[in-house]
């Protein structure tokens, strides 16, 4: 029996069934290890695939995989647009190749040299974008997508190595590039660089999670309709800039994780891989299995060789070529189950094993995992699951998937059915608590209150959502309103509590720390192609004449709290007092005493219990003047504790709306 099912008997039922995902991993890795010599052999499409230079021979081979087509030639401004000039060799195996010595082309085809590949198959003869494209731009007249060859005659050499967390938790800044900017415009990678990257590391955050990477045709997908993997979005600067952004966030302390989207791909034939060799099988699943019908998007064959191959190559790629330092892992659930999670309720063991489980997928994301940390064994990987799939993040050893975090989506998700929804005479202290905290202990996660999604044209943040109107005409300091009031105090405590409660790491999208007022809405045609809801207003919080730079402060001290205080990785909370007529919770983690009054009265000498006697001092309160709060709180006063007999209490100031932390004075 596998130490998965050992350590959790709700597993007993299926202990067979986790042998056999164990195996089939084992089976696929040994496979791999025995016809190429190791995973990392294996997962080395890119080095010859594409475009790559053979330094014995003086000159660039372009290979492509296209089992199924009748014919391939190379084409671009390097030979005028010749469509049939350069046609490619079918080699065997699918594999089609040509090889441009340097003394025919080295004059004509140059770095930035646009090309396309012709393809003639049985849907035709098009016009095609490399697979293993490292670079693809978009005509400004035309719109059209070529792509590029790219071979800078300065290759962009790093200065730093990536940081290592010691015993700080991971903060997770969740950002994207092109709307990191205030002016209505797409940002750049140098702009992110010079002008947000010490932003976030003022802020006190230590890792990045860049969305949007990988090319994408539509602007306003947030990047999750990948057409190009191999080639960084060129809307943002050249490869060499995303480079330099990396290694600057590394320089100064910051890990970079990518969102990496591998759950499907755009269904666009003329950017992306779909029907390149004129099957809708070639990487992709046949037929209606191979469409995701919510996402209008195409699905990965994870069962197929060559696209495990792909797929692989890409992680090595962008771990090696860009040193990334891990990544998220995009639709985690789309890709467990054959009908994408979509409803599914995980109320039997057999649900993570039963004929709606994409065994191929789960095999994917083992391999992956395992290569990743092979290449890197610092590198982070984190799972977009919302069903808890058994073993997600428990070492493949084990029985498990090899991931090292999982997104707690269902955090955001309770926040906002509990502002929507409930008005606040209903709020159980009860379900908050048990909500936070309810995922298994060897599940790491990833805690967060709100991130992209929940920030989303159709949806609303948790400060527009607390605060409405009043975010435009009551943010001043010198204009009072309780709504605001409300909004600000409520605003840090969610975060607070999330933190603190939700798991191990921590998340935040770009600006939700200050309460980055509005919506999300990329440039479209419904908003007269508008960049005024796809950008970040940041005069907003240093302009110190308005109260979002409270909000912005306390999540600095917030995360100083919890890199100089042993909280995220501690023992699970204990909880104290749940008090549903007062709304307040009192809870111990990390030996210290969390109180969160979430109703509208103040209670003074509220008695709390506590499981240590001694005197306590308050080292954080959501009440201070600098947060936004009102001071009613003094932090220089000791609370001393009170034993009669077994039960142990402690009387402090409950203040409304406040969250306090207090410590025992050794």
């Amino acid at each position: 029996m596998l130490p998965l099912v050992q350590n959790d008997s709700w597993l007993t039922l299926v202990s067979n069934a986790v042998d056999d995902r164990h195996n089939r991993y084992e089976w696929r890795l040994n496979d791999i290890k025995n016809r190429y010599g190791s995973l990392k052999n294996f997962a080395s499409a890119h080095q010859f695939l594409g475009f790559n230079y053979d330094k014995r021979r003086h000159g660039w081979w372009y290979r492509e995989w296209a089992p199924a087509a009748h014919y391939l030639s190379l084409m671009g401004d390097f030979n005028r647009w010749n469509r049939y000039e350069f046609p490619l060799e079918n080699i065997g195996n699918g594999i089609w190749e040509i090889f441009l010595p340097d003394s025919e082309f080295g004059k004509t085809l140059v770095h930035g040299s646009k090309l396309k590949v012709l393809v003639q198959s049985q849907i035709g003869e098009h016009e095609r974008i490399p697979v293993y494209i490292k670079r693809v731009i978009q005509d400004e007249g035309t719109k059209d997508y070529d792509a590029q060859f790219w071979n800078p005659p300065t290759p962009y050499i790093y200065k730093h190595s990536a940081p290592q967390l010691k015993n700080e938790p991971l903060l997770i800044y969740e950002a994207h590039v092109g709307m990191a900017q205030e002016d209505g415009k797409v940002g750049s990678y140098k702009e992110f660089t010079e002008n947000i990257l010490p932003r976030i590391k003022a802020d006190g955050y230590n890792a990045i999670q860049l969305m949007a990477i990988a090319e994408h045709p539509y602007y306003g997908s947030f990047g999750y309709h990948v057409s190009n993997f191999f080639a960084p979005s060129s809307r943002f600067g050249t490869p060499e800039e995303l480079m330099e952004l990396i290694d600057t966030a590394h320089g100064m302390g910051l890990l970079v994780i990518m969102d990496l989207v591998h759950s499907h791909t755009v269904k666009n034939i003329r950017e992306g891989i779909n029907l390149f060799d004129g099957t809708d099988f070639q990487y992709l699943h046949a037929g209606e299995r191979g469409n995701h019908n919510l996402w209008d998007s195409k699905l990965f064959d994870y069962g197929k060789e060559e696209t495990l191959q792909f797929l692989l190559s890409n992680v090595r790629y962008w771990l090696e070529e860009f040193r990334f330092d891990g990544f998220r892992f995009d639709g985690v659930t789309s890709m467990l189950y054959l009908d994408h999670g979509e409803g599914l309720v995980i109320d039997d063991p057999w649900k993570y094993f039963n004929e709606n489980v994409d065994a191929d997928a789960v095999t994917y994301l083992q391999l992956a995992n395992t290569l990743c940390h092979g290449l890197n064994p610092h590198a982070i990987t984190i799972a977009e699951d919302v069903s808890g799939m058994a073993g997600l993040c428990n070492p493949i050893a084990d029985g498990g998937m090899g991931f090292d975090y999982r997104l707690g989506m269902g955090e955001p998700d309770f926040w906002i059915k509990v502002l929507k929804d409930q008005p606040e005479e209903q709020w159980s202290m009860n379900d908050f608590f048990f909500t936070m905290t309810n995922h298994q202990p060897q599940t790491k996660t990833v805690a967060y209150a709100e991130s992209h999604d929940q920030a989303l044209v159709g949806d609303q943040t948790i400060a527009f959502r607390l605060i409405g109107s009043e975010m435009y005409n009551a943010m001043s300091i010198d204009t009072p309103s309780m709504t605001v009031d409300r909004g600000i105090a409520l605003h840090k405590m969610i975060r607070l509590f999330t933190l603190t409660l939700g798991g191990e790491a921590w998340l935040n999208f770009m600006g939700n720390e200050f309460g980055h007022p509005e919506w999300i809405d990329f440039p479209r045609e419904g908003n007269n192609w508008s960049y005024q809801y796809a950008r970040r207003q940041w005069s907003l919080v240093d302009n110190e004449h308005l109260k979002y730079r409270f909000m912005g402060a306390f999540d600095k001290a917030m995360l100083d709290f919890v890199k100089n205080n042993i909280v995220m990785n501690a023992l699970p909370a204990w909880l104290l007092l749940a008090d549903e007529n007062n709304k307040t919770i009192v809870y111990e983690r990390g030996n210290l005493i969390f109180v969160f009054n979430w109703g509208s009265n103040s209670i003074p000498d509220y008695v709390i219990p506590v499981r240590q006697t001694g005197d306590y001092r308050i080292i954080l309160t959501t009440d201070e003047k600098d947060f936004g709060g009102f001071g009613n709180i003094d932090t220089s006063v000791r609370f001393p504790s009170e034993k009669k007999g077994d039960r142990i209490t402690m009387k402090v100031y409950n203040v409304s709306r406040v969250a306090t932390v207090y410590q025992r004075v050794d």
